[in-house]
């Protein structure tokens, strides 16, 4: 078991690594946090103590629970908790159905600049609905090529040529709805 100092001196290392990850300057950081550029160097060097007043708008601002930040142990809770699943050039993605097969919902995070390259459009069985929960999300649909921004939703047959990507600044994150056999959304009520 870790002592409390271990398990403050590891957060540093995470921290700077989360931003890494999310492809995101001390500089920017510190626009979205309010604290100071040399603040968060000092931090992630482990050059100075993190406290709540730092570590909240830091896990606002990376968009994950605190205890992800100072990997906090289990606390015995009986809730099952999905298990973020990292993936090649800083995707994550949260699954949020356990059931194999049918309908898959997920909560994907995908840094500015993923996945990089070209678009190299892909087809496969299913049917596909993303909502876009931040940022922005570039959409090549067979020849449609459409920015998605906040707010916005994409619902598309998955043998039609596809691709995402996150066109930035920052980081993205989008609610995916997949139905590998061609299962569509069923709205049953509108409002007026």
């Amino acid at each position: 078991m870790e002592t409390y100092d271990e398990v403050l001196e590891a957060v540093g290392p995470r921290l700077r690594k989360l931003r890494q990850e999310r492809g995101t300057t001390l500089s920017q950081l510190s626009t979205d946090t309010g604290i100071s550029v040399s603040t968060l160097s000092r931090l992630e060097a482990g050059q100075r103590r993190p406290t709540l007043e730092l570590l909240l708008p830091l896990a606002r601002a990376h968009q994950v629970q605190l205890d992800e930040l100072v990997d906090a142990p289990p606390t015995g809770d009986p809730r099952i908790h999905a298990k973020p699943i990292k993936h090649h050039h800083g995707a994550t993605v949260i699954p949020l159905t356990r059931r194999p097969g049918g309908l898959q919902a997920f909560k994907q995070i995908v840094p500015a600049g993923w996945p990089g390259g070209e678009p190299n459009q892909k087809t496969h069985e299913g049917y596909d609905w993303v909502y876009v929960l931040s940022g922005r999300i570039r959409l090549v649909l067979g020849d449609q090529d459409i920015i998605l921004a906040e707010g916005e939703v994409a619902e598309f047959d998955t043998r039609i040529p596809h691709w995402f990507g996150n066109p930035g600044p920052g980081a993205a994150e989008m609610l995916c709805l997949y139905g590998p056999q061609g299962e569509r959304m069923h709205v049953r009520a509108r409002s007026k």
